[in-house]
């Protein structure tokens, strides 16, 4: 499945920073941690559901050591920003990720998506989708 458009919009770009994923129980969702990733580093993201907390974060040079050890994902970020009526982009984007079988995490703001795949598999997950058509930025 092909990129849905040629805007630049959608062309790719590979985060430097190492990123990491980690889940908490929903009790232990405490001020102090929400505090930490306020104030440092470029990008963190925390979903809360009735059942879990999943926290994604930028490593910088403040991270917890219990955030660098878990830091084992590269953030692929799709430009934007991207209007709402753009559709498929989710799907066209992770079709030959999922062919090359590389594991993903999916993290969606307002203006674009990011998409995290584990370290080690980088290389083969920009190889797939460089011959699915899409365009990294350098």
């Amino acid at each position: 499945m092909h990129p849905p458009s040629r805007s630049p919009s959608l062309n790719l770009i590979v985060l430097k920073q190492p990123f990491f994923v980690i889940q908490i129980e929903v009790e232990k969702l405490a001020k102090e941690l929400i505090a930490q990733l306020s104030f440092a580093g470029k990008f963190f993201s925390i979903t809360r559901t009735d059942e879990e907390v999943s926290v994604v974060g930028e490593i910088h040079e403040e991270s917890l050591d219990e955030f660098r050890e878990k830091a084992t994902w590269t953030c692929i970020k799709i430009k934007g920003p991207m209007t709402h009526d753009l559709t498929g982009i989710m799907a066209a984007f992770t079709a030959p990720l999922k062919e090359a079988e590389v594991p993903i995490f999916a993290i969606s703001t307002w203006n674009t998506d990011y998409v995290l795949v584990p370290t080690e598999k980088l290389q083969e997950a920009c190889t797939a989708l460089e011959k699915d058509g899409w365009t990294f930025e350098k």
